[in-house]
């Protein structure tokens, strides 16, 4: 029986090596719900065991139910009927039942609405086996950020009126933001909200690219202030689909086929405002993508991990010139570098994840319950200050290195198949479609290096390493500590010198800058795993009695992730400060004048 959970180490292995017993404490406050909800943990000890028994069962729904219908829903894809309604192919319909059965569909809804309540640190673990199993379906099963949104902002009669039903899986929502003339640039959002003579609101336009579109519950991004342009006359609203709503088509797409995305016609549908008018974009919607960003993080790392798996399987049962191709020195090469790849990006999101969790505990303890004593309430304000910083740097950071490197690591598991990768015998072609889409959506690469590189010029990545540099490593560790300080003096200079040639010029470097910042990141907290005070026996062979240490496996991938690492660092430093403005100076020379149509 297929266990996405039990069969990935490194998973469990970053389960118990994270800080998930602080972050109960927080998002549990203090375990004052034991009392009131049967299934509320009474201590630390029991939210972690409630984490662990939840993450096993949807690790075997995975593996045993979800994996094996995802190609026939690839196949499938949904179906516009001539109804105007829309139908999910039948993997997927059964698939959501299985998981609203499961209590999963409310992840990180409160208690007092059904939900369980969980950190966003295992919901990114579940959201990545369940990708692994299904990217698509992960675009249902990952958009319950919607009800967060709502549980974050809207009033309690609209709390009470869509957040149970999101719980037990009786509706599932969509996020209505984009436009044909709007899509990265929100603020040139269009589709009009206007009151009747009442005070009714309704909404009027097109919105396209709108993933689950036919779900029932829609939070939608409208201009309700007609006389004020730019973010500050947006307002955010939620209705029920209906037939004042109207899904125009469904698009025909690479990738992600049991996932449909729709263009919507809104026809003077009634509505109702979440929080308050023209916040609609800042904090609602920012805080909405921001969490939809940690979950294309998670779906990107499933892809990729189904992806490593099946070049892993040929490379070592494929023969060629008499030998297994992964005894080839390209193509082993090739395999390590994916393998080290995910379990960086694996990392990040975790730790991103945990970062995420702590934000909003502290944001909710100044909101409902902040300190007395001034002195601790400044302690507190202190610390939501440090993770909502560390969270708007790290959140776009892990989108942008988990997606890309989705792609690549689907690209060269085709590669390592060679021809049967291109064929549909082999899922890789699969991987690589469903890949292709999360450097685009909920913010393209490029938006997310903008927004990281922000995080490293501002001082922020500075003072997040420095935290990591004080923490206790192993003696082992000594000279790779060194080799990531001397990387971090770069960082520094790069930043210094950007920030003297302004704006344009951080943004021209902005991934080079964000890649170094990423690089130093994950080297120390690889070099925490190593140091970690829990460990655990894995295989390293086929043999059973052949095995090595947890601890002793992450200090071999650390030592080539850090040095490798070191000589790009070095390299990126080198182009940032080379001042090099080509792509301002000779745009027109270099490429020649637009092409014309053919």
């Amino acid at each position: 029986m297929a266990n996405f959970y039990k069969d990935n180490n490194d998973i469990q292995f970053m389960f118990r090596h994270m800080e998930v017993a602080s972050v109960a404490d927080a998002i549990e406050e203090g375990y004052k719900f034991a009392g009131e909800f049967d299934y509320a943990p009474k201590d630390a000890d029991e939210a972690i065991t409630n984490y662990d028994l939840v993450l096993d069962s949807l690790g075997q729904l995975s593996g045993d139910f979800i994996a094996p219908r995802s190609e026939d829903i690839d196949r499938q894809g949904s179906t516009h009927n001539e109804d105007g309604t829309v139908s999910y192919a039948d993997g997927i319909a059964e698939s959501i039942d299985k998981l609203a059965k499961a209590s999963v569909m409310g992840f990180t809804l409160p208690h007092r609405f059904g939900g369980l309540n969980f950190p966003n640190v295992v919901y990114s673990i579940a959201i990545e086996m369940v990708s692994r199993a299904d990217a698509s379906l992960m675009n249902i099963f990952g958009l319950q950020g919607i009800a967060e949104t709502i549980n974050g902002f809207a009033s309690e009669e609209i709390k009470q009126q869509y957040l149970h039903d999101f719980a037990v899986g009786k509706v599932t929502g969509a996020m209505v933001l984009t436009e044909p003339d709007a899509g990265s640039d929100l603020q040139a959002c269009k589709l009009k909200a206007f009151q009747d003579d009442d005070g009714n609101w309704f909404m009027h336009g097109v919105k396209r690219f709108i993933t689950n579109g036919c779900g029932e519950v829609l939070l939608v991004l409208a201009r309700s202030e007609p006389d004020r342009a730019g973010g500050l006359g947006l307002s955010l609203f939620v209705c029920d689909s209906g037939p004042t709503v109207h899904v125009r088509r469904i698009e025909d797409k690479l990738g992600i086929h049991g996932s449909p995305t729709c263009e919507l016609y809104f026809d003077n549908t009634p509505c109702k405002l979440v929080g308050e008018r023209r916040r609609g974009l800042a904090p609602y919607v920012m805080s909405l993508m921001n969490g939809a960003r940690l979950g294309i993080s998670a779906q990107s790392l499933g892809i990729a991990e189904a992806a490593y798996r099946v070049a892993r399987d040929y490379a070592a049962s494929r023969e060629q010139f008499g030998v297994a191709i992964e005894k080839l020195p390209a193509v082993r090469d090739m395999v390590i570098d994916m393998k080290i790849d995910i379990e960086a990006s694996r990392t990040l999101l975790y730790e991103t994840s945990r970062v995420v969790d702590m934000e909003l505990a502290y944001a909710k303890m100044l909101e409902n319950d902040p300190p007395a004593d001034k002195v601790e309430l400044k302690k507190v304000k202190d610390a939501a200050r440090k993770y909502k910083r560390c969270a708007g740097m790290l959140t776009p950071m892990t989108k942008y290195l988990s997606s890309e490197m989705s792609n690549k690591v689907a690209y060269d598991s085709i590669q390592v198949l060679g021809g049967s990768g291109f064929m549909r015998d082999y899922p890789s072609e699969r991987y690589a479609r469903d890949a292709r889409i999360t450097t685009i959506y909920e913010g393209t690469s490029q938006l997310q290096v903008v927004a990281a590189v922000r995080g490293v010029c501002n001082g922020t990545a500075a003072k997040y390493i420095e935290e990591l540099q004080q923490k206790q490593y192993a003696p082992e560790l000594k000279d790779l500590l060194k080799v990531l300080e001397e990387g971090f003096e770069t960082m520094l200079k790069t930043v210094v010198f950007v920030k003297e040639k302004g704006v344009n010029y951080m943004d021209l470097h902005g991934r080079a800058i964000t890649d170094i910042a990423i690089s130093l990141i994950n080297g120390y907290l690889f070099c925490g795993q190593v140091s970690s005070q829990c460990d655990m026996e894995v295989a390293v062979a086929d043999e059973a009695d052949k095995k090595i240490s947890m601890k002793k496996r992450k200090a071999l991938l650390t030592q080539r992730y850090i040095t490798r690492n070191a000589l790009k660092i070095k390299s990126m430093g080198e182009l940032v400060l080379s001042e090099d403005k080509s792509s301002f100076n000779d745009y027109e020379a270099l490429i020649g004048p637009v092409p014309e149509e053919i």
